[in-house]
């Protein structure tokens, strides 16, 4: 039987990509390098990365459609070369090149609701129809894998000259990356300050984060050496603070509006935003309850002369989304996402 390779590409047709569901043929994953010898077939396949997760039943799934659908005798095993076409090269430090705004969502202290607001906002950002990447760098208790149902996902590597970066997740039109992807979520993060600055630099440095409109960065609660090194490695266009109108929580606010406005750090405060301004129950939707008191984001907003971006109430529906690993504001129905749709609003 005499082969030829128009009689190759037509059983290669029958192969589909299983990332997008496209014929190898179709879709330029077919390298015009076909080489007949006798019985013998090789040819290669061009992938996007280095690693891609799909190469190895794809090279398996080609040699079956060769023996079935040109000749059961051919030799095809073994010669199937893979080959990949990287971008351009991103020089490392300037990673975050096309990022046009890199926003802080800070809190004094934990237990505010801070990785709420910072999920729930660039949710919100990207619905606007904005360009969002979304960083987890609360090191020690990294929840945005949780939030965005992403408890099994594990970013993929690519090498571009010699160089390896990370791809960060995408989720719901964002670009997602928290420490929460590389660690046992159930075994506790022992790691000195060095250690976690470093392992951030490298979340930050060495990512593909491409062209973005919004950077989000889920900051760790306080006010400590991890904050100030942020501050170093990202060109902050500006942070905001959470707090609730609890006089505890406003008090360690205070001290995270004091470290951005410090000489030595300098980083505008864009806002604040206070979380559980109050609670409406459900059977009483014109009633408010001031759990945690009355106004005390908007006071102190006034006594920083900042601006209060908004006062979020505490709601079941958010504290559902965040468990349930989708965001109340990814639900347009929902009475709380609109307060999230305004703070997006009012921050752009």
């Amino acid at each position: 039987m005499t082969y030829y390779p128009q009689l190759i590409k037509e059983a290669l047709s029958h192969v589909r990509y299983p990332g997008t569901g496209e014929d190898i043929v179709s879709a330029g994953m077919l390298e015009d390098d076909i080489r007949i010898d006798g019985k013998k077939i090789s040819f290669s396949l061009i992938f996007k990365r280095t690693n891609d997760p799909f190469a190895k039943s794809l090279v398996k799934a080609c040699e079956q459609a060769i023996l079935t659908y040109v000749d059961k005798e051919a030799d095809i095993k073994g010669n199937i070369a893979i080959k990949t076409i990287t971008p351009p090269p991103t020089p490392k430090d300037d990673s975050m090149k096309g990022v046009k705004n890199i926003i802080a969502v800070s809190s004094g202290k934990g237990g505010v609701g801070k990785s709420s607001i910072a999920v729930n906002l660039a949710v919100a950002l990207a619905q606007a129809g904005k360009r969002v990447g979304l960083l987890d760098a609360d090191i020690y208790g990294p929840s945005v894998p949780k939030m965005l149902n992403l408890e099994d996902a594990r970013p993929e590597g690519e090498n571009i000259d010699g160089k390896d970066y990370i791809l960060p997740i995408e989720c719901l039109g964002m670009k997602v990356l928290s420490i929460g992807f590389f660690v046992d979520p159930d075994k506790a993060l022992v790691w000195r300050g060095a250690m976690a600055v470093n392992a951030l630099k490298q979340l930050i440095n060495d990512t593909l984060w491409g062209e973005l409109d919004y950077f989000i960065v889920d900051m760790p609660p306080g006010t400590g050496d991890i904050h100030l090194s942020l501050v170093q490695l990202l060109k902050l266009t500006g942070a905001i603070v959470v707090t609730t109108p609890q006089p505890v929580a406003l008090a360690d606010a205070r001290k995270g509006i004091d470290m951005f406005t410090n000489e030595h750090v300098n980083v505008p405060v864009l806002g604040i935003v206070e979380n559980m301004a109050w609670f409406t129950p459900e059977e009483l939707p014109n009633n408010k309850y001031y759990i945690f008191g009355k106004d005390g984001g908007k006071t102190l907003a006034e006594e920083c002369g900042v601006r209060l971006l908004a006062q979020i109430p505490l709601v079941q529906g958010i504290r559902e989304g965040g468990d349930n690993g989708i965001p109340v504001a990814l639900q347009p129905n929902h009475p709380a996402a609109n307060y999230f749709k305004a703070l997006a609003q009012s921050l752009m």
